[in-house]
């Protein structure tokens, strides 16, 4: 992201911050095409201040979904009202500091333990507002961050095929991004971080990419090339270098339908 554009989305972050009372920003922890991510404290509280390009009703999806998770095990930041109640304020949320390290070699048996408890408890939960699962995918041209009708026809076709892999079988949120960065070690257990890009999908989706293999060796096959088309469309303006790396890969894969 470019800087002067940074520097807007801190600004907004800061103006937004005046819900939640008295909170000093102490930095930037780093920022995406999707969300932007700010260290902050009120009095002795850690909290973690986000910047979303998501819906109102995307961020209400998004809040009732932690609460459920923590309800149910999950390891995940709590996400902290403002002072008049609301979970976010012009895109913004606020959770608290999630302590702990990055995953090691031991540790991804628990993360994926943790994954799939995710998916357990998710089974049947409704799909966030204004996305599609890649099923879905296979007939619609728009949902979250993906439009087809912004994409070359061979390429459209190329997701699509690899999408069509994953067709069958259960729907369950996934957290979308489950690499190290957004992964925790704590004392408590696996925490989860940033469901920015959280959706009812394929739970393999999740389990395709992670140092651990989990899946039949067929399952992971074709979960890994979902991936590759996910990432491809919905990077595709965003992200264009990545989005046209991920095709590559998909393409080399001897994905073309």
């Amino acid at each position: 992201m470019a800087p002067v554009a940074v520097r807007q989305e801190v600004a907004r972050v800061r103006a937004a911050l005046a819900a939640w009372g008295t909170v000093t920003m102490v930095g930037l922890l780093g920022g995406g095409n999707r969300t932007t991510a700010v260290a902050v404290r009120r009095g002795q509280e850690r909290l973690v201040a986000h910047l979303s390009r998501r819906s109102p009703a995307g961020l209400d999806w998004q809040v009732k979904l932690v609460g459920h998770l923590a309800g149910h095990g999950l390891v995940v930041p709590a996400v902290v009202p403002a002072q008049d109640g609301r979970y976010h304020v012009d895109g913004v949320t606020v959770e608290r500091w999630l302590d702990g390290r990055v995953p090691g070699d031991a540790d991804w048996p628990a993360v994926v333990a943790a994954l799939r408890r995710l998916h357990e408890v998710t089974a049947g939960w409704p799909q966030r507002p204004g996305f599609a699962a890649t099923r879905e995918l296979l007939t619609r041209e728009r949902g979250g961050d993906v439009d087809l009708s912004l994409m070359p026809a061979d390429a459209v076709a190329g997701c699509r095929h690899a999408w069509a892999g994953l067709a069958a079988g259960p729907q369950t949120v996934v957290h979308g991004d489950p690499g190290p960065p957004n992964i925790r070690i704590t004392s408590d257990g696996v925490g989860l971080l940033d469901w920015d890009e959280a959706r009812v999908d394929h739970p393999d989706l999740d389990l395709a990419d992670l140092p651990a293999e989990v899946l039949p060796p067929a399952r992971l096959a074709a979960a890994r090339l979902a991936v590759r088309a996910w990432e491809a469309a919905s990077g595709w303006v965003t992200e264009p270098s990545y989005a046209r790396h991920q095709l590559a890969l998909l393409r080399r894969a001897g994905n073309a339908p």
